[in-house]
């Protein structure tokens, strides 16, 4: 029906233009309706009375066809147009996986199909992976570094789509990556034939023990203590290296206060500071086995952040355990003092007083009065017993206690009123500090909330896209805007710690 009053029939390859068109009825036509059928419904219904002729747009993507129904009087005929195609829709260029390219730097004479990596499709035609075309032959491939490349595709109505993907070229990775795996593999192969060696040797001690005489005492060192034990020497002997450095030194002072929880492994703050040392290499060893078995060979700043987080991971471990020392000194402390109070009233001495409470008491507060103890056992005054008690335990209450027994063995007095007030004043701060902690509970779990959540969305991010925050990590201004990051965030801690903090 090419001769229908259609002005254009059909328009069968799709095109990007806006089709416009005309319909004129017969003669005989007293009024006519035409439907705009688009993707196979009806999209648009138009009646036109009398017989002058309609004007056709069709200005959106889709696949159309004209229906038309004219009226001659009683009689009716109905009209279709062949079939109008028009894409406006770009076709799509995307990368198949990630935001950001990273490939090893080729071989030599090596060509490297650069479209293997992307996917480019267009809803009406499909796939156009095969009409690609990119600037991928003018980059030098050879040198590592960011590289641009710009693809480009059209689809066959002439809507054409560019799209720029950085590639980040790092040199070929085989040959290292081949080297650490092999030795991850040959120490895991020596570790095992050592284990089948070890259980060898073990089914034959079994076998020859019925034939011996063992031992009263049993003086056999298990692996476990042979691994602590090689630890705790290479930590002497890398304790003993920092001591050569003078910022190693005062940098480990700030970890003297954590020797009496680690004695006899510790002897001096260097040895915390060796600890954190081997912590951080241990960790860049997992890293660098991860790495191996990813088959992903590693630059030297990704061990970075391993060793940050091995080394600090110790002082997690002091800060909460030296806490909890700090905290069952302050909550024994008060009983220490009703204790002895008791004791001055029973008419008993400062020594006396010593003794009785480490025999009531239990923990760190009883191991400090037996140094006492033992202290004026070997004939140091009680003046100077109790002053190095307060440099060791370092605590305000304490420092009042010595300097009041200090003022009471100069000048005299009632010791039992000395210690009646020292008693109610620890009493009423401890009262005190537990109404405060009440108090401002709800506040510290809202601060800690708001610490968490940066962490937290950061991670859910990750889980929901893992190569969202690549180009953080993986370019030079992303690099700054982490540090950036970084810095506001430790910022934002300090100050909120400092407003909340409440001294007594």
């Amino acid at each position: 029906m090419n001769n229908s009053g259609f002005s254009l029939y059909e328009q069968l390859e799709a095109t990007n233009q806006v089709l416009s068109f005309s319909y004129t009825p017969t003669s005989s036509t007293s009024r006519y309706t035409y439907d705009v059928i688009k993707d196979g419904k009806v999209f648009e219904t138009y009646q036109v009375s009398g017989k002058q002729t309609s004007e056709i747009f069709l200005t959106e993507t889709g696949t159309y066809q004209i229906r038309v129904t004219e009226y001659q009087g009683r009689t009716s005929k109905t009209i279709e147009s062949g079939l109008y195609s028009i894409d406006m829709e770009s076709p799509v260029i995307r990368l198949k996986e990630g935001d950001m390219l990273t490939i090893e730097q080729p071989k030599k004479d090596s060509i490297i199909d650069m479209n293997q990596y992307i996917v480019a499709y267009d809803e009406q035609d499909g796939d156009l992976i095969s009409l690609v075309t990119s600037n991928a032959d003018t980059i030098d491939w050879k040198s590592t570094g960011m590289k641009e490349i710009v693809y480009t595709v059209s689809d066959q109505a002439g809507n054409t789509t560019t799209k720029t993907v950085s590639v980040s070229v790092v040199r070929n990775q085989q040959m290292p990556l081949f080297a650490i795996q092999f030795s991850v593999l040959f120490g895991i192969a020596i570790l095992i034939i050592w284990w089948l060696r070890y259980q060898k040797s073990l089914r034959l001690e079994r076998r020859l023990s019925r034939y011996s005489i063992r031992g009263l005492k049993d003086h056999s060192i298990s692996i476990v203590e042979k691994v602590i034990h090689f630890c705790y020497k290479s930590n002497m002997v890398l304790s003993k290296l920092f001591q050569k450095s003078v910022f190693l030194k005062k940098y480990s002072k700030r970890y003297d206060k954590y020797i009496p929880l680690y004695r006899p492994f510790y002897q001096t703050g260097m040895d915390a500071v060796a600890t954190k040392f081997i912590s951080g290499c241990g960790f860049i060893l997992i890293a660098i086995f991860t790495m191996a078995f990813e088959r992903h060979i590693f630059a030297s700043y990704e061990l970075l952040l391993p060793f940050i987080f091995g080394f600090y991971l110790p002082d997690i471990l002091y800060f909460s355990k030296y806490k909890l020392y700090r905290n069952t000194l302050e909550n024994d402390l008060l009983q220490a003092i009703i204790i002895m109070n008791n004791a001055f009233k029973s008419g008993r001495s400062i020594t006396q007083a010593i003794d009785l409470v480490t025999k009531e008491l239990e923990g760190p507060i009883a191991e400090e009065f037996k140094k006492m103890s033992l202290e004026l056992s070997f004939g140091i005054s009680i003046e100077e017993t109790f002053k190095r008690f307060a440099k060791r335990i370092q605590l305000e209450e304490v420092t009042y206690l010595t300097a009041s027994l200090s003022i009471l063995n100069r000048t005299g007095g009632n010791i039992i009123k000395v210690f009646t007030s020292i008693e109610r004043s620890l009493f009423s701060k401890k009262k005190l500090r537990l109404e405060l902690a009440s108090l401002t509970g709800s506040s510290k779990i809202i601060v800690y909330v708001l610490f968490l959540v940066p962490p937290l969305f950061i991670l859910f991010i990750s889980l929901l896209n893992p190569s969202y925050f690549v180009p953080l990590y993986t370019t030079p201004i992303g690099l700054i805007l982490c540090g950036m990051i970084l810095l506001i965030y430790i910022g934002y801690i300090l100050v909120v710690r400092k407003v909340m903090k409440v001294r007594m």
